[in-house]
């Protein structure tokens, strides 16, 4: 698991710039639509948009926006017709990428990841250059304030996770993509706080960077994730804990 926890940092610190930009809503929302194309109306019936209306509550969507979404999804809405598309490249130094991305026009989406990648020293691949250094997992962060270790690992065990990471500030689970929302439904079940909880995509190896990569990458991913049609932005990449902290304003 060496390196997950610092890419988990740096997702919770983008998580939060993304709720101060008020992009989550969109995201959110987009995701609903696309869970209910793919799956049904029916979140008993479809575990991932279940998931998504989960997300939507806990960040306090309100209820009629995601019901919407669902109608829109399900065609009983008119309006646009939402697509997921991913692309993956590289970042200096080397880093991996991949950005996912639900959209009404490819031809926009694609030139607008294009740019950003150019203008900030990556470079935009063809599909599956990148995506087989990544698995699809689970990724919960447990809040550490109500828990201590021990719980928190009898918990692990409980639920039989793949991998777990302790840090200061959150306690961190990865499951198989299958088990995904049995432990979601389970950690609910149980009553315990969840900072985070996704469907990621976790780099099997990883890139260190130092003190002149480290700001490069995290402004080409901020300039992608500002982008509208961007869900996700996912990168192979780790480093040392004091520039990360350095570099988490």
């Amino acid at each position: 698991m060496a390196g997950h926890s610092k890419w988990a940092n740096i997702k919770r610190r983008k998580g939060a710039q993304d709720a101060k930009r008020g992009k989550i809503f969109t995201r959110l929302l987009r995701e609903v639509t696309i869970a209910t194309k793919e799956g049904g109306p029916d979140p008993d019936g479809n575990p991932r948009l279940r998931s998504a209306i989960q997300e939507c509550k806990a960040n306090n969507v309100p209820n009629d926006k995601f019901e919407r979404a669902i109608k829109k999804g399900s065609g009983e809405l008119g309006g646009e017709s939402y697509e997921e598309v991913s692309y993956e490249g590289y970042g200096p130094g080397g880093v991996a990428m991949i950005v996912e991305t639900v959209t009404d026009n490819r031809n926009r989406t694609v030139g607008e990841v294009r740019h950003v990648f150019s203008k900030h020293g990556g470079s935009l691949g063809e599909n599956g250059c990148v995506s087989y250094l990544f698995e699809r997992r689970g990724y919960f962060v447990v809040d550490s304030e109500g828990m201590d270790e021990d719980t928190f690992m009898e918990l692990a065990l409980d639920l039989e996770v793949e991998d777990v990471e302790t840090e200061k500030g959150g306690f961190e689970m990865y499951t198989a993509m299958t088990e995904y929302n049995d432990v979601r439904q389970a950690l609910d079940d149980r009553g315990v706080a969840i900072e985070s909880a996704q469907l990621a995509m976790i780099p099997s190896t990883t890139v260190e960077l130092g003190e002149d990569q480290l700001p490069q990458i995290l402004r080409l991913m901020e300039a992608i994730e500002e982008l509208d049609d961007v869900q996700n932005v996912w990168a192979n990449f780790e480093a040392d804990d004091s520039l990360l902290e350095a570099h988490s304003g």
